[in-house]
This record gives C-alpha cells, structure tokens and sequence, in this order.
C-alpha cells in the first residue's frame, strides 16, 4: 500500500511538473510569437534607441552608420580628429500630412528632465564635425570647430557654433534652418555661413 502511495505521488508530482513546464513553453511560444523577427528587432532598435554617452568611443560609435538616431552627452567631449555623422535614422514618429515614418539625426549636447527643461549643457569640441545624415541637427550645447554639412534638413536649436558652417552642396544650404525654441539660449555661429563644394 505504501508503494502504491508513493508511486502516486511521485506520479502527480512528474504530471505537474510537466504540465508547469508545457504552461511555460506555450507562454514562451506566445512571447516569441508577439515578438517581432531579430531583424525587425534590431530595426526596431535603430528606430528607437537613444545612444546616452559619456566617452569619445561611445560618441563615435553613437554617430556612425552602426549608430542611433540621437546621440546625447552627459559631459563635455574633446576630440582631435575630424567627426563624421553618417546613416539615416527613423526616429519612431509619423509625419502628421504623410503618415510615413520620419527620419532624424539628434546630436543632443544637453540634459533635460522629466518637462523636458533643459539642466546641463555640454561643449562638444573637435577641428571639425561632417553631417552627411539627413535631418541631422546640434541642440542646446556649444560645438568648437567648423560643421561641414552635406544632408539635407540640417537645424541648429539653441547651440552655440564658435567656428563655421560650410555647406557641402546647394541643397544642404537651402534647407538649412535655425529652430530655436522660446525660453532657451538663442542660436550663435560665431563664423561664416556657406557653400564650400569639396
């Protein structure tokens, strides 16, 4: 009687483990269901993803092709080499007239908190910084050096430029525009504005 007893309970015990297990994988199947495909995952992250950085590697990292579509600082950043901005990024959000998902390229040279008022600011300073990206933008910070821009849409947004803006071609000159928001250090370029063809 005594083994029957036991054989039981080691029966039940084997079922519900298997049953919790089985519970478990569908639960998993499910997940892996909703989710998304590695590719659409890591597309999702290009979209989403803020690159928050603290070291020239990162920063580098953070504006290459491999990179986010915003990029922003937690202190000040020397380089001595020349920077280059490169890809097109979506940044998550739809244009209101197309529908269609817009594309951005953030440099954020600041903090900001939970109203989205800036804290800090930060001074990013290299000989010279290349947007080749569409949409790219330098916000709420001061950039040392000259700023070579070849994507189209490029803005300034209360930043500081002690040095020149060169624009590589016709188009990235005429798209060019300074965004300033209201209660905010206004836009300064302390050099010349314009169109050098390389």
């Amino acid at each position: 009687m005594k083994t029957k007893s036991l054989l039981l309970a080691l029966t039940l015990a084997v079922a519900t483990t298997a049953f919790v297990a089985c519970g478990n994988n569908k639960d998993a199947d499910k997940t892996t269901e909703e989710k998304p495909s590695t590719t659409e995952e890591q597309k999702t992250d290009v979209v989403t993803t803020a690159s928050i950085v603290n070291d020239n590697s990162a920063f580098e990292k953070g504006i290459s092709k491999e990179g986010t579509w915003i990029v922003a600082l937690l202190n000040d950043l020397t380089f001595d080499k020349e920077l280059v901005v490169d890809g097109d990024f979506k940044n998550g959000k739809k244009d209101a007239t197309t529908g269609e998902e817009t594309y951005q390229r953030k440099i954020a040279l600041y903090t900001q908190d939970e109203n989205k008022k800036v804290t800090n600011r930060f001074t990013l300073t290299a000989p010279k910084i290349t947007f080749n990206s569409i949409n790219g933008s330098l916000e709420h910070g001061t950039f040392k050096g000259d700023v070579y821009v070849s994507g189209k849409n490029f803005k300034l947004v209360n930043q500081v430029i002690e040095g020149n803006i060169y624009f590589l071609n016709q188009e990235a000159k005429d798209t060019f525009k300074i965004a300033d928001k209201e209660d905010d250090t206004k836009t300064s370029i302390t050099g010349v504005q314009e169109l050098k063809a390389e």
